[in-house]
């Protein structure tokens, strides 16, 4: 019985070692070829498998994946929830083990209606599964689309299908080859494996298509300013104005730029608590013919607290003057750190649930561009930039830039705020727009319109980086249609899936 318990444990004992490699593909290590070998290995260890043993595979699969994947997320817990070892640690197994369940389920549909080692089962029902079961991960309690593995093919020929599909259709891509190699090995189908050669040929050939076009009669000079405030001290009333001139100071010796652009609630006050230091700020702005774009905390008339980016100087609004309505607000907040969900339950338990600033409200999905000396910027603010519709949605035929504003100070010298980055270059990849990333601590940068970073500045450092961007003109097919298509086509799949078992059952 022991012996048959212990065979029991090999294969989910395997998968949490498989899922666990898949972290290694992401930022900062990038070894993107390890996004194809796990998913294969996943398909090959749930062969032959009952749906309830693939379930437990796959889910170990995925405790693996986001134990290693999101262990920044335990640097942030220990450092600012307030509470004991086994709390952090009990709080951090209970999102490992929420976010492995979509592994699990994917693994379990998969032999539960797709059990005959064939075709379909590896070429439309598995890629289809895989993407409904990260949409749900993505959407399913405000979402957490994080370590999707097309977020690891930034630099590799797979995304080059970003453009088309988004970071889905690099995920699809992804998939079918790792299915490919699955199939080859179970079925010794050789010829088969030609399949990720061709899947990688069509990303080097379309890496050639220049879906938009550089308009290199629009240039604009950006400086990003990089305040490095420790986060323990940043809120303390004794470090508010040091805080803010130290951000001026280091504009003021950056006035020849179009832009400059300070990072997420880099003013550490409400804005309605300081409207002489903003109006001032306005008028040296336009006085040198610059802008000045900051993230800042806003409470409107009916005491909703918002979490905002204002733009000063050189703009279409006018004289500074408080008016909520003319700011960007957050609209997909990071959950317990912006709002706690059933809070009238959670914030008694710990100040885990009780942080500051975790009671803000709203924004609308879609909003205005920033505008800032003629330029339009599409704003998101920090956690916003994983989710791409939203971006999408908010990148119109005017934006010059993309534009995130980000404090991941939370999370210390973790690889969270890399793998943040990768994600961001992964916006402008897609949608054919320079990126701009400003940080407080880092990773503070800008990318070209194809996700590559051209200028990027220390982490942990007060610096500044100056950069010069070219706006583009045209759009992307992923931009145009965003990723309806792909979801069809999976829905088919699993139709068609399904029908092909009906015959050959």
């Amino acid at each position: 019985m022991t012996k048959t318990f212990i065979h029991r444990l090999l294969r989910p004992l395997a998968a949490v070692f498989v899922g666990a490699i898949t972290t290694f593909s992401f930022a900062p290590y990038s070894i993107w070829s390890l996004a194809i070998l796990s998913p294969a290995l996943l398909l090959l260890l749930i062969h032959n498998r009952s749906p309830k043993s693939a379930l437990w595979i796959g889910y170990a699969w995925g405790l693996g994946q986001f134990t290693t994947g999101i262990s920044w997320v335990y640097v942030s817990i220990d450092g600012f929830g307030g509470m004991p070892l086994a709390a952090n640690l009990f709080l951090m197994a209970l999102l490992v083990g929420y976010l492995a369940v979509y592994s699990g389920l994917f693994t379990w549909s998969l032999n539960k209606f797709f059990p005959a080692n064939s075709l379909s089962r590896y070429f439309l029902a598995a890629p289809a599964l895989w993407l409904i079961s990260d949409w749900l991960r993505g959407w399913v309690m405000t979402g957490f689309p994080w370590l999707w593995l097309g977020y690891s093919q930034i630099d590799s020929p797979l995304g080059s299908f970003a453009p088309i599909g988004g970071v889905e259709l690099v995920t699809l891509a992804i998939i079918i080859s790792a299915s490919a190699l699955a199939y080859t090995v179970i079925n010794k189908a050789w010829s088969v494996s030609i399949i990720p050669a061709i899947v990688f040929s069509a990303g080097f050939g379309i890496r050639n298509i220049d879906w938009v076009t550089p308009n290199l009669d629009k240039t604009t000079s950006v400086v990003l300013i990089q305040g490095n405030v420790a986060q323990d001290s940043k809120w303390l009333p004794s470090h508010r104005w040091p805080t803010m001139m130290k951000y001026t100071d280091l504009s003021r010796e950056n006035w020849g730029a179009d832009i400059i652009i300070w990072p997420e609630a880099a003013i550490p006050a409400f804005e309605v608590e300081i409207p002489s230091f903003l109006r001032n700020l306005d008028s040296a702005a336009k006085m040198n013919n610059s802008s000045i774009i900051t993230g800042v905390l806003n409470q409107s008339e009916d005491k909703k607290y918002y979490n905002s980016i204002l733009s000063l100087g050189v703009n279409p609004y006018g004289e500074y003057s408080y008016d909520p309505n003319e700011r960007y607000h957050k609209h997909h907040l990071l959950p317990f750190g912006e709002f706690v969900p059933f809070e009238d339950i959670l914030r008694p338990l710990a100040p885990l649930f009780n942080l500051p600033m975790s009671s803000f409200s709203r924004g609308d999905f879609v909003q205005p561009n920033i505008v800032a000396n003629g330029r339009h910027l599409a704003p998101a603010l920090c956690y916003e930039i994983i989710f791409n519709e939203q971006v999408r949605r908010n990148v119109t035929d005017e934006t010059d830039f993309i534009l995130t504003l980000s404090n991941d100070a939370w999370f210390g010298r973790s690889i969270g705020p890399l793998q943040h980055m990768e994600i961001a270059q992964m916006r402008a990849l897609e949608l054919g727009k320079p990126l701009i990333r400003s940080t407080n601590n880092g990773v503070t940068a800008v990318t070209d319109h194809k996700g590559k970073i051209i200028k990027q500045i220390p982490q942990f450092e007060t610096a500044v980086l100056k950069a010069e961007l070219v706006s583009t003109d045209g759009q992307t097919p992923y931009h145009v249609v965003g990723t309806w298509p792909l979801y069809i086509w999976a829905l088919l799949s699993l139709v068609v899936g399904w029908l092909v078992r009906r015959q050959k059952d």
